[in-house]
């Protein structure tokens, strides 16, 4: 295996915008750095799992039925188009802190199962850095360690920065306009997914 490789791809693709890293940016401004720890956590253990389940046979199950495939980007769309309305709308209260709730361990984990973004590096991961030999397990085991090990700083630092600009963005109404940005950038980044969907049904 080209560690090397691998480990740029986790570094290039966990530190890039995408849907974990605008939510919990919008969660450490929201709620702070610890009470966030939950959903970082839930995302950092969440998609080694699904990397380690679609190295091991889920993307061969979307090769015989492609329409799961694309049912489960409806769902993706549809769910995060909510959390970003969910964003935008979140409740600011005076003292500059949203009220709810940041997601649990289990929400962040089971987001990446609807997260487009994290179904792209997972398939494209164990695509390009495995090859089909008696350590093929043992390659997927590690693609999953990686992005584990290398991918946690890069998440981490989104959190730091939304938690830092807490102490910028004082006034409730700058809190939401930066909650409507994250809402925006969030609805952004399933531009392409938007794009790929209108193709299938069109074309």
């Amino acid at each position: 295996m080209e560690y090397a490789a691998i480990i740029v791809f986790a570094i290039t693709t966990c530190v890039t915008p995408g849907p974990n890293n605008t939510l919990i940016m919008a969660s450490g401004l929201n709620y702070g750095v610890r009470r966030s720890l939950p959903h970082f956590t839930g995302i950092m253990l969440g998609f080694p799992v699904m990397v380690v389940a679609v190295g091991l046979g889920i993307a061969g199950l979307f090769q015989q039925f492609p329409a799961l495939h694309v049912v489960l980007k409806l769902v993706g769309v549809a769910y995060l188009s909510y959390l970003a309305y969910k964003i935008a709308s979140a409740e600011i209260s005076a003292v500059n802190e949203t009220k709810g709730k940041p997601f649990s361990f289990i929400q962040a984990a089971a987001f990446q199962w609807v997260n487009p973004k994290a179904w792209v590096l997972a398939v494209g991961a164990t695509v390009t850095f495995t090859v089909v030999s008696d350590s093929y397990i043992f390659q997927v085991l590690t693609i999953a360690f990686i992005f584990m090990l290398f991918g946690a700083p890069c998440v981490m630092l989104w959190l730091w920065f939304g938690a830092s600009l807490k102490s910028i963005l004082q006034k409730p109404g700058t809190v939401r306009t930066f909650n409507i940005s994250m809402a925006v950038l969030l609805m952004g980044s399933l531009l392409p997914v938007f794009s790929e969907l209108y193709i299938q049904f069109t074309g």
